[in-house]
């Protein structure tokens, strides 16, 4: 995932964050290589340790459990901890359909470029809890598109926001993203319990939203920013 690039040109294709101050194109690691990709997991981890709560009141992380998951603020991002339920609606395949999952939906909140659902067994999305007296993603200056990272077990990979769910639940993420962070992906008895900590960056976006690779880039340069400056 992770690949060289010019950090000031991510910014750019960020929108959100392209009128960033110049040091924020400092922020990346630096090596004999020149400039490397995105921060480590300990280093976004590093910046997550207390929690500026914005949510009112706390989410579940099923529908049995308690509300113990708070939304936090930071500059230029929110973040949260919970676990990862599979989210598998989208386009019909071999992994995501009616057979694989139960609750399967032929649609997701958001569309690839070409109107179509997004498909799950291939892009990195996650799931954001829909608006309600708790927290409206939307006031936190998050939409469909936009771009997060997602942490478990020492490893970053970066998504998008996809799809949207229950008001009260949160922590859910396409079928590719839980596998590719080493997660079970099956709608029917993966995910984990956790910590996934996801972090998703305040007025940007990744176009077109069906690029994984897109996601990575852009996702890389915000969070350089995000560790630079929290």
């Amino acid at each position: 995932m992770r690949r060289l690039l010019i950090i000031a040109a991510t910014l750019l294709a960020a929108g959100g964050l392209a009128s960033a101050p110049a040091s924020a194109t400092s922020a990346a690691v630096q090596s004999d290589a020149g400039i490397l990709a995105g921060p480590s997991a300990s280093q976004l981890l590093a910046k997550t340790r207390t929690c500026n709560q914005i949510s009112n009141g706390k989410f579940r992380t099923d529908e049995e459990t308690g509300r113990t998951v708070p939304v936090c603020d930071a500059n230029g991002a929110v973040w949260w901890r919970a676990d990862m339920d599979i989210d598998c609606d989208g386009q019909r395949t071999s992994k995501c359909n009616e057979d694989t999952d139960c609750c399967f939906q032929p649609d997701t909140a958001f569309h690839q470029s070409d109107g179509k659902p997004l498909r799950a067994d291939t892009l990195h999305y996650i799931v954001v809890p829909s608006p309600s007296s708790t927290w409206r993603y939307t006031s936190s200056g998050l939409r469909g598109a936009g771009s997060c990272a997602v942490i478990f077990n020492n490893k970053v990979l970066y998504a998008v926001i996809g799809d949207t769910g229950p008001t009260a639940i949160i922590g859910e993420a396409s079928y590719a993203t839980a596998r590719d962070l080493g997660i079970n992906p099956d709608p029917s008895n993966g995910g984990t319990d956790g910590p996934v900590t996801y972090i998703c960056f305040k007025n940007s976006r990744v176009s077109p939203i069906e690029s994984n690779t897109k996601a990575t880039s852009v996702g890389e340069g915000l969070a350089n920013t995000f560790v630079q400056n929290n």
